[in-house]
């Protein structure tokens, strides 16, 4: 069955969104999309200005106000449009029941299938006349480049008080309760280039000194709550001549702050040794791309989260993750947010699929947790 195929529901608009490639910064055509879709509901979406020069695409921020005589907790919900880069075409294709893609790059589930569930639930709710505390929708650009979309949102003009997001990639019924604060840290060694055969003497090495830095510290999972890594290391010019240039990227998570913020000091305390060792001026930059949060079980946006799940047949339980989501930016910004798997498998790879079942119960997922939010005080 190919994307062609007649299919209604959350099912047939991920299939129609999949399909629309929509690698970060390059969202113009799916927001678009999503944006007409929003509109033939007779809503009257909002789009903020790209967060960058030269992008195509900004936040879209959709509100349906509360049922009159309703006070209960409004509710926001966010999915990205944006995927990481494909490397061929994506065609989405179902077979016993599973989405995958036809070509040997990503599918994009990650993070349509959460837009496609959001948007047939706010359908549902319009059609059938839900009532609910308020829904607010934010479609978000460029989470898979840094959360830059959210990162440039204005949540004070926000009015939901909890809020949720389906990108956890785990069967339904995980509701990640705990994530890291992110360090990332640029840092370029400058020496002095010269001829390696005639008069090494003369140079100063970049690549000897970064590789002495990297020698120094510790990679890959430090504790139960700590990973580091050095992700690219570039520079030289030709193999007979010393290097002049070096550049290496490289990160340290925690779901303890201080913890990322100690092992992001030994890490620049380490470049810069190395750096004076080898006689290289040191260039760096260190940046905290994202606050530790953890949420607690009786967190009123847990409870409601729990509830909708166990109403939907699922049994809930918390996860503790390593990775990054716009539920980071919320909850820094006192919008207490709540990452719902909703049962990706294998993003980021050319393996990445999803079930047409999980798709489509996470629109009851959805109107589970606005009835929540609407019964809560």
């Amino acid at each position: 069955m190919s994307a062609a195929v007649e299919a209604e529901g959350a099912l047939g608009l991920f299939l129609e969104l999949a399909a629309i490639p929509s690698a970060s910064r390059q969202e113009r055509v799916v927001m678009d999309r999503c944006v007409a879709y929003l509109r033939d509901l007779g809503l009257d979406p909002h789009e903020d200005p790209p967060p960058l020069p030269g992008d195509q695409a900004g936040n879209v921020i959709c509100r349906i106000p509360a049922t009159a005589g309703e006070t209960g907790t409004p509710i926001m919900f966010c999915a990205h449009v944006d995927t990481v880069e494909p490397t061929a075409p994506i065609e989405p294709v179902v077979s016993d029941g599973i989405v995958t893609n036809a070509h040997k790059t990503i599918l994009g589930g990650d993070n349509k299938a959460a837009v496609a569930s959001m948007l047939e639930g706010l359908r549902r709710v319009l059609a059938e006349n839900r009532p609910h505390a308020g829904i607010e929708l934010i479609l978000s650009v460029q989470e898979e480049i840094g959360l830059l979309g959210v990162k440039a949102l204005d949540c004070s003009q926000l009015a939901a008080r909890i809020a949720y997001v389906y990108d956890h990639s785990a069967p339904i019924g995980g509701l990640v309760n705990a994530c890291p604060s992110q360090y990332s840290i640029d840092a370029t060694f400058l020496g002095r280039a010269a001829h390696a055969g005639i008069e090494p003497e003369e140079g100063r090495n970049a690549i000897a000194a970064a590789a002495h830095a990297l020698a120094e510290m510790r990679f890959g999972r430090l504790d139960d709550e700590t990973t580091a890594n050095v992700g690219t290391i570039a520079g030289g010019t030709a193999r007979n001549v010393v290097a002049e240039r070096c550049d290496v990227r490289l990160e340290v998570r925690s779901r303890d702050h201080e913890r990322a913020l100690k092992e992001s000091q030994a890490m620049l305390d380490a470049l810069a040794h190395a750096a004076n060792a080898a006689e290289c001026e040191l260039e760096t930059a260190a940046t905290l791309e994202y606050r530790a949060y953890k949420l607690r079980r009786s967190d009123p946006v847990v409870q409601i989260a729990w509830a909708a799940l166990e109403s939907c047949g699922y049994t809930p339980e918390l996860h503790a993750t390593g990775g990054g989501a716009d539920a980071h930016v919320f909850n820094a910004n006192g919008i207490p947010c709540v990452n719902v798997a909703n049962g990706m498998q294998l993003i980021h790879t050319s393996d990445e699929r999803i079930a047409v079942a999980d798709v489509e119960m996470m629109v009851d997922v959805t109107l589970a947790l606005v009835e929540g939010a609407r019964t809560a005080s």
